[in-house]
C-alpha cells in the first residue's frame, strides 16, 4: 500500500494508507486508512487533493456533507460496503 504523510494542525505527521482513488468532476479523491495491516480494523477517511505543483500536492479532508456522501457512496462501490468511512 502506498503511504501518504500529512503534516497536522500540531506539526505532527499523519501517516495514511491508500486503498483507492477515483476522480469526480474534476477533482480527484483518494481513500485512506490508519493502518496498512488489511487484516485489522482501521478507519477509513477521504481525502480531496485541492493543490498539485509538481511532486508537492495538497490535501484536505472531504467535510462538506453532500460531497463526503457522494464520494463515500461511490467508495463504498469499488471496495465494497466493509469500509468503515468517518468524516
Amino acid at each position: 500500500m502506498e503511504k501518504i504523510i500529512l503534516s497536522g494542525e500540531d506539526g505532527e505527521d499523519i501517516e495514511f494508507f491508500l486503498l483507492e482513488e477515483t476522480v469526480v468532476s474534476g477533482n480527484k479523491y483518494l481513500l485512506v486508512c490508519d493502518s496498512e495491516d488489511e487484516n485489522e480494523d482501521a478507519e477509513a477517511a477521504i481525502l480531496k487533493e485541492v493543490s498539485a505543483d509538481g511532486d508537492d500536492v495538497i490535501y484536505e479532508f472531504v467535510e462538506d456533507d453532500v460531497e463526503f456522501d457522494a464520494v463515500a457512496k461511490l467508495f463504498g462501490e469499488l471496495v465494497g460496503d466493509e469500509a468503515d468511512i468517518e468524516m
